[in-house]
């Protein structure tokens, strides 16, 4: 005889509230990923919250994998762009002219030179060292300065005292 319903304690009774995922999440996570989304916009997609989308990471391999496979994906493009886009590129394109009626299909090739913001961003993200704005700079004093003011004039003075 099998255990009443609701009883916690039933062979093959996890208990708690049945999971929310259908396995057509998988293939939407996907496509949501390949257009950028992240975790937190996919949980507001799903009505979900982002630790019920990580808990759905862990217990279906193939959500976790499409998100990732996505994901991937996305950067791969965005990355590809940004490399174009900081060192100059070129692509073939068509010049549409009209003369006296007559439509006219010209090849062309356009060209669009290095971008600085990208060749920045690229150079302070890949090589933070070399082309980071903040520069440590070591300076040694030969004493303690002290700043007041004085008194009767008003002036500032500044004390050097050997160390």
């Amino acid at each position: 005889m099998s255990a009443p319903l609701g009883n916690d304690f039933a062979t093959g009774n996890a208990g708690g509230r049945p999971t929310l995922y259908r396995n057509e999440y998988a293939q939407q996570a996907y496509k949501l990923c390949l257009l950028g989304h992240t975790d937190a916009e996919l949980a507001e997609f799903f009505d979900v919250t982002e630790q019920t989308v990580n808990n759905w990471k862990v217990e279906h391999e193939e959500f976790f994998e499409s998100i990732k496979r996505g994901k991937a994906i996305a950067d791969a493009e965005v990355v590809e762009s940004l490399f174009k886009r900081a060192t100059g590129y070129s692509h073939d394109d068509t010049h549409f002219s009209t003369y006296e009626g007559v439509v006219t299909e010209t090849p062309t090739t356009k060209h669009y030179p290095p971008d600085p913001t990208a060749l920045i961003f690229w150079l302070k993200n890949r090589q933070p060292k070399k082309w980071r704005d903040k520069h440590e700079v070591a300076v040694e004093t030969n004493g303690v300065q002290r700043i007041r003011r004085d008194e009767e004039s008003g002036d500032i003075i500044i004390d050097i005292a050997p160390e």
